[in-house]
């Protein structure tokens, strides 16, 4: 240490290489020095720098992890979408060995009751056919005579394209009152009208029934039976026939509303271009439809006041909490198919990003209620004592609390788990069929109760104006709560048109009470 300090320079002395010294290359001494001090400042910015840059880095990353994690749902839901409006087209692998891929036998499944032509009650021609001198099949011409007579009944329409016109002829009075003269009504006849009410019972059916448009109901009437109109006029078939139809129309809505159960449901459609809705409330001897601009609780309450005092089959929209039914059954199909839904889309998902007890929870949920409907089933059929009810109940409410216990990461999942749990909205509703075998677990019958106007939808678009509306919500009802009633519509649509409204109720119903 002694002789290193002996080497240093003393006081105030002064190199001659200060500016361009050998051993730092020709440098300045002074400028080494220099950089030296700025270069422990510069370290100190570098690594500051450097450390903000691996926060953002950081958050970068986090920042990619959550557009790949929604990118990725994106296109789950894009994938299961696609797949539930597109069936793969993909043809089975045929195995001859294996019995399971053998192809189905066409026709109803084993056990089911055949169906059968009625025989016509009546025969109006006889004709008598000479046996063959020579057999069909194999043109041998050494036949012999049997006693025995083979008796084929062909039955078929006639078409005559013609008309049935009747001629009124009315004797008049004079009423001293009105002070002009007056006519009675024939029976049969509509006054002021040059067509008849079957004509125009058969084009309503044709139209409401059939779903046929005014100008093939005109077209086919031309054709088959002679009867010359104008689109309008079928039009307007419908126009009078809703006029009088009104009252029932109304009195059909206070029977629903009277009902002990009633299925619910609504779908869309079209009034001159504009978004509508039909709107169905109505059980196995009733239907009640409605065309309305709204989809609202207004409506539901228009149908089934504020206090409904049966109970409720629906799926699980919310405007139907204003009807305040006595009960509420949700539909357990919609329920299902949500399940497996979520299932699918997480299924789709990359597997770092599935969450494992969301999947789980589906397949629990879909079992649940596939053995809650095997369980109405059998109280329906009286295998299993109604007096279970109960306990089945509170077995099955005791699974839906375990099965919903734990949260979920998913959130499609997480959001039907709560749903599920609520008991304002789906919890109080899923198992009412238990208490009451008369109630389907599902809103089947309502969704088949709106087919017809639906395919309706799809033929002409929907209708042009609020008449047409009307038409199409009245004579729907009038004509599908005939057929419920057991009632010809054909019978009842003429009934109507030319007899009062107590005359015409007793048409529609087999207990008009």
């Amino acid at each position: 240490m002694t002789k290193r300090y002996a080497q240093q320079a003393p006081l105030n002395y002064d190199c001659h290489y200060r500016h361009c010294c050998p051993h730092l290359e020709g440098l300045s001494t002074q400028w080494v020095f220099e950089e030296y001090q700025r270069s422990g400042s510069e370290h100190l910015e570098h690594w500051k720098v450097r450390d903000e840059q691996q926060e953002q880095i950081e958050q970068y990353l986090v920042y990619i992890k959550e557009l790949e994690k929604k990118n990725d749902e994106l296109q789950a839901k894009l994938e299961a979408l696609h797949r539930r409006q597109f069936k793969a087209n993909k043809k089975k692998a045929k195995d001859k060995g294996s019995a399971s891929n053998k192809k189905k036998k066409r026709g109803a499944p084993k056990g089911h009751p055949g169906w059968f032509r009625r025989k016509p009650d009546h025969i109006d021609k006889t004709v008598e056919v000479p046996a063959p001198e020579q057999c069909p099949h194999c043109k041998c011409g050494h036949l012999s005579p049997a006693e025995e007579i083979k008796e084929h009944l062909q039955e078929d329409v006639i078409l005559q394209p013609r008309t049935h016109v009747t001629n009124f002829r009315h004797h008049q009075a004079f009423c001293p009152k009105c002070r002009r003269l007056v006519i009675k009504t024939g029976e049969g006849e509509l006054l002021n009208c040059h067509i008849g009410p079957a004509t125009k019972a058969a084009a309503i059916y044709l139209r409401h029934g059939l779903n046929i448009p005014y100008r093939k109901v005109k077209e086919l009437f031309d054709v088959l039976f002679n009867m010359p109109f104008v689109p309008a006029s079928a039009m307007n078939f419908d126009r009078t026939a809703t006029h009088k139809g009104d009252a029932l129309y109304e009195d059909l809505k206070e029977k629903v509303r009277a009902s002990a159960f009633v299925h619910a449901d609504e779908t869309h459609w079209r009034e001159d271009g504009i978004n509508h809705y039909v709107w169905y409330a109505g059980n196995d001897e009733l239907a009640f439809y409605l065309i309305d601009p709204h989809r609202s609780s207004a409506v539901v309450e228009s149908i089934f006041g504020d206090q409904f005092n049966g109970i409720l089959n629906t799926d699980g929209y919310a405007a139907y909490n204003a009807a305040n039914a006595k009960e509420r059954q949700s539909c357990l199909a919609h329920l299902l198919r949500k399940a497996k839904e979520i299932k699918q889309e997480i299924l789709l998902k990359n597997p770092r990003f599935q969450d494992k007890q969301a999947i789980r929870f589906c397949d629990r949920l879909v079992t649940l209620f596939k053995d809650a409907c095997e369980a109405g089933q059998k109280l329906l059929k009286e295998e299993t004592s109604l007096d279970q009810d109960k306990i089945l109940r509170k077995r099955f409410y005791a699974r839906i609390r375990s099965i919903c216990s734990k949260k979920l990461t998913d959130e499609k999942a997480e959001s039907f788990r709560r749903r599920l749990r609520d008991p304002t909205k789906e919890y109080r509703r899923l198992f009412t069929f238990l208490k009451y075998p008369q109630i389907q677990p599902t809103n089947n019958q309502a969704e088949r109760s709106l087919r017809p106007l639906v395919i309706f939808r799809k033929i002409c678009f929907g209708t042009r104006s609020q008449d047409g509306s009307r038409s199409h919500s009245v004579l729907p009802s009038l004509l599908e709560t005939a057929k419920r009633q057991k009632q010809h519509p054909l019978f009842f649509f003429k009934t109507l048109l030319e007899a009062n409204t107590a005359t015409a109720q007793a048409a529609l119903y087999n207990n008009s009470s």
